[in-house]
């Protein structure tokens, strides 16, 4: 795999001029025995005598935390002390006193309708449950207004995921805040925090150091974090660091900070079954929407300009489905992953995809926005070609 080596130093600016560069990147593939490819090019900051970005670089993961956290959501599954289909309203007071946003009356008072319908875990767990994120979605914008609410989704506490849903739970599919509600479950079932029971649970077991929602209490990785870049027409800029200084909450959805060498690593775990059984594996990587459901997904993911947000790997009209964990395409792709392969992305450009069938796992990371970078659509793109033109799977 030799040739990855020369794409990812291809993308990344070799001097000053960063048109249709980025600054950095790292990118690792394993299979449950073997890494079979760790790699890197660039730098961490725009001097260009800065730090080399490396596998080691340590970066905000973004929604890239959702696979991390929903393996633990799953072995609470797994032990038996929740089931996917359990109704969790009665462990969470938000959840129990959520309602559905029907729109506004003529003075723009928001029209509200109580939800009667269970929220379950697996709705927490699939975007099904009707949350939607305050911060992309026009109607819960205005619904801020209208309320005089100043907190967000990205305000990392319980108040700035606590909105009202967009439809009742089960009837279509919404990306937004569930996983965040998720992680609030889990300590009101576990009596610990989301943070503790990652690092003693999944962490602690697999050897992994460079891993936390706290990056103060990691200072062996200060020397080594990427700057956040911007582009601003086809050049970088120095971009803001999205997530609050100081937050009450630990984001499930959104709050680790990472390497490339720690998502290689954790993936390899997950291959080995060492943090998830094989039938916890199996309902994670399998189907999880309705026809309904599904159809909504495929439209939010072939949107008009949020194709190279939401799937830049897919080729427009793949049929796709959403499993536990990430989104599933049903069909091979072709030269690239195998039916039933599971993925996401993050707010920052990173991206992996796991191929079960094949038997392998990959993770770019970057740290680019916004969202969508035609860079790194490039980019990912030309890394999976060439990791399965090198596994020779036609």
């Amino acid at each position: 795999m030799e040739k990855l080596n020369s794409i990812l130093q291809e993308h990344v600016a070799q001097g000053k001029d960063t048109t249709n560069k980025l600054l950095g990147a790292a990118f690792v593939v394993v299979n449950a025995k073997d890494v079979l490819f760790s790699g890197s090019s660039g730098r961490i900051d725009f001097d260009t005598d800065s730090r080399p970005f490396s596998t080691d670089t340590f970066t905000w993961m973004a929604s890239m935390t959702k696979i991390i956290t929903i393996t633990c959501f799953m072995q609470l599954v797994e032990r038996g002390e929740i089931g996917l289909d359990d109704d969790v309203r009665p462990r969470v007071p938000e959840l129990a006193n959520m309602q559905i946003l029907r729109g506004f009356d003529d003075n723009d008072k928001p029209i509200l309708e109580d939800n009667t319908k269970p929220i379950t875990f697996r709705h927490l767990l699939t975007h099904t449950l009707g949350l939607g994120s305050d911060l992309a979605d026009p109607d819960l914008t205005k619904w801020s207004k209208a309320i005089g609410r100043t907190d967000t989704i990205l305000s990392w506490n319980r108040e700035g995921i606590n909105t009202p849903l967009k439809f009742a739970p089960g009837e279509g599919w919404y990306y937004g805040a569930a996983t965040d509600w998720a992680g609030v479950l889990l300590e009101e079932i576990t009596g610990e925090t989301l943070g503790t029971y990652t690092q003693k649970n999944i962490l602690e077991p697999l050897g992994i150091k460079n891993t936390g929602f706290w990056p103060e209490k990691l200072p062996q990785t200060k020397d080594r974090t990427a700057v956040c870049t911007y582009r601003e027409g086809d050049s970088l800029k120095p971009g803001p660091l999205p997530p609050p200084k100081e937050h009450t909450l630990e984001s499930a959805g959104a709050g680790l900070y990472s390497t490339a060498k720690d998502y290689a690593t954790f993936f390899q775990g997950l291959l080995q079954g060492k943090i998830v059984k094989e039938e916890t594996l199996k309902e994670m990587f399998s189907p999880q929407l309705n026809e309904t459901q599904a159809g909504i997904l495929e439209m939010i993911a072939y949107n008009i300009g949020g194709q190279d947000a939401f799937s830049p790997e897919y080729p427009k009209g793949a049929k796709l489905n959403h499993g536990i964990g990430g989104v599933i395409n049903v069909e091979d792709v072709p030269g690239k992953r195998r039916k039933g392969s599971l993925m996401w992305s993050g707010m920052c450009n990173s991206r992996w995809w796991i191929d079960r069938e094949t038997g392998i796992a990959a993770a770019l990371i970057v740290n680019v926005q916004p969202h969508g970078d035609p860079v790194v659509k490039s980019l990912y793109n030309e890394l999976e070609l060439e990791v399965y033109r090198c596994l020779d799977i036609k």
